[in-house]
């Protein structure tokens, strides 16, 4: 018998937010190290993040932990109005990991649901390949290159969406150079000087 996974978290949306994140789906339970997005310990995001803000790819972690610090982590998304949530809300994961190329989605998450909750929002941020597919089908715009932006829209607004590397470890890329399409989105949206 089949096995359908529902999305095991409610989608952060800070009111204010300009930049809405989407993955594809979480890892399994057993792999993650905080009840948070981007939970898996050897995804990179976090990393990612505490380097481009805080010039420490270490700052949103536990010290002597193998955990990142969620309450932190959602603080500073609520305060730099970053949004998250992943773009299928129910899969059929054909194997025990997250990889995009063994899930089967189901349901795909309703995005512009998510868009209304957060009327400021200017740019949809993809770091997967599935979550692509799924804004370009629902949104029926191209996949921009990763790295770039293409513009949709939604209702009145006009948004730039855009494809950014995996920062999973599966991705063959070193975190910094990982780093640096995020720098260039996030000084594009204006959250990074």
């Amino acid at each position: 018998m089949t096995h359908i996974e529902k999305h095991p978290l409610q989608p952060f949306l800070p009111a204010e937010a300009t930049i809405l994140m989407l993955g594809s789906f979480p890892p399994p339970h057993a792999r993650w190290s905080m009840e948070f997005f981007y939970p898996n310990w050897i995804n990179d995001m976090w990393r990612i993040v505490g380097l481009l803000f805080f010039d420490d790819k270490h700052h949103f972690e536990l010290a002597g932990e193998k955990r990142f610090h969620q309450e932190k982590i959602a603080a500073f998304c609520s305060t730099n109005g970053l949004a998250l949530y992943d773009a299928a809300s129910a899969v059929y994961r054909q194997q025990d990991n997250a990889s995009d190329k063994f899930l089967e989605v189901i349901t795909p998450t309703d995005l512009r649901t998510l868009l209304s909750a957060i009327p400021r929002c200017a740019h949809i941020v993809t770091t997967g390949q599935k979550a692509s597919e799924i804004v370009s089908a629902q949104f029926d715009c191209p996949i921009p290159a990763v790295g770039e932006a293409v513009t949709l829209h939604f209702e009145e607004c006009t948004l730039r969406f855009w494809r950014m590397p995996s920062t999973s470890r599966a991705y063959p890329l070193a975190l910094e150079k990982k780093a640096a399409f995020y720098r260039k989105l996030f000084a594009e949206s204006g959250l990074l000087r």
